[in-house]
């Protein structure tokens, strides 16, 4: 039965330097897991893109003076999972769908590369977004990890 085995919240002002300290925080805190360099790179990656989405897009009208923040979550399960939620209280994203669509961004044409949600979710198992206009948006990311550094392998041999 799946449990969750410990778990963390973070509100961090929606500022560039901030998406360095969100990596670093999935990193340690995951590392109770025990995850294999592919996968502590896969959930940083990820973690670090959803940042910068929400520092780049969710407060980009945001007036100036009050206060943005990105709120992140983890969850750590007993089956070697770890799930990451980012959320944000900004703008919020009209249609997802075409969001999520290579090449889509709400920045000026050449300046950004609209790939944020296909990145997130090329390091994750499952990606979730959920967005209400004026309001914010969530992405719920989820990583299921391996047997862990030292264990066998499928193919019987150790690493």
């Amino acid at each position: 039965m799946k449990r969750i085995i410990n778990e963390m919240k973070l509100r961090l002002p929606a500022v560039s330097i901030n998406e360095s300290v969100a990596r670093s925080c999935i990193s340690s805190f995951m590392a109770e897991l025990d995850p294999t360099v592919e996968e502590l790179c896969d959930m940083r990656c990820a973690v670090s893109e959803a940042v910068t989405n929400v520092i780049v897009h969710a407060y980009k009208n945001h007036p100036e003076g009050t206060p943005a923040f990105i709120y992140i979550s983890a969850r750590l399960y007993n089956e070697r999972e770890i799930t990451v939620e980012v959320s944000d209280n900004g703008c919020g994203i009209e249609d997802i769908e075409r969001a999520r669509a290579p090449m889509f961004t709400t920045g000026e044409p050449g300046e950004r590369c609209g790939m944020g949600f296909l990145v997130m979710e090329s390091f994750t198992d499952s990606l979730t977004v959920k967005s209400r206009v004026g309001k914010g948006t969530t992405v719920l990311m989820r990583k299921i990890l391996g047997k862990g550094e030292g264990a066998p392998r499928d193919d019987g041999k150790r690493s």
